[in-house]
């Protein structure tokens, strides 16, 4: 059989999660196609032949962490909560999760990203986190619109001004937890954030 047509013999969960990890510490520009192959123990022709580029292995394991930690978030879209219960769950959730010891610290799509960095790959690197936080701040806009409908917030409530306060705070835990702060003063915010949003209701 010719070698392109050998079946794969690595595990892709577990080089998704090795690069995840990676991509997770040290973010997307910082990481090196030797650091890549080493952690995932893939040859140059097997990471190329599989993801394509690092951009494209960098794509698939946002994708492992969105369906995995990432998925915390996805409470927000959950109909079945109150508005103001969704968000609480969406705050106190994703600090549960970036606090958690067992992996990197922070969010990987709030800090992986490049910024501003020249290249297609680069360019490429920052389309895949800024869809998925484009993606999380929809959800949270639905939900504040979700909150005028239910009575929750006054009908008055500017909505997009609000949404930007979660998305805002949201995307803060990550700098907030990398520099120090503990996530009993971070769950503090989160209520104060949430304060915020009682007040709008009365």
């Amino acid at each position: 059989m010719s070698p392109a047509g050998r079946p794969r013999i690595f595990d892709m969960e577990a080089v998704l999660e090795a690069a995840m990890l990676l991509f997770w510490e040290q973010g997307y520009e910082a990481t090196s196609l030797a650091q890549l192959r080493e952690t995932t123990g893939l040859s140059s022709a097997s990471l190329y032949g599989a993801f394509g580029s690092k951009e494209g292995l960098f794509e698939k394991a946002v994708e492992h962490y969105i369906a995995g930690p990432g998925s915390v978030t996805d409470v927000v879209a959950d109909e079945a909560e109150s508005p103001r219960e969704a968000i609480a769950r969406l705050l106190h959730g994703s600090i549960d999760m970036q606090t958690d010891t067992s992996h990197p610290r922070g969010c990987l799509v709030a800090l992986s990203g490049t910024t501003r960095a020249p290249g297609a790959g680069e360019a490429g690197a920052r389309k895949v986190v800024a869809a998925r936080r484009a993606a999380d701040r929809a959800r949270i806009r639905a939900c504040v619109v979700r909150g005028v409908t239910s009575g929750e917030l006054a009908e008055d409530t500017d909505v997009d001004g609000v949404t930007s306060m979660i998305h805002g705070f949201l995307l803060g835990i990550s700098t907030q937890v990398c520099d120090g702060m503990s996530a009993r003063h971070l769950h503090a915010a989160a209520d104060a954030v949430l304060a915020n949003w009682d007040t709008r209701g009365r």
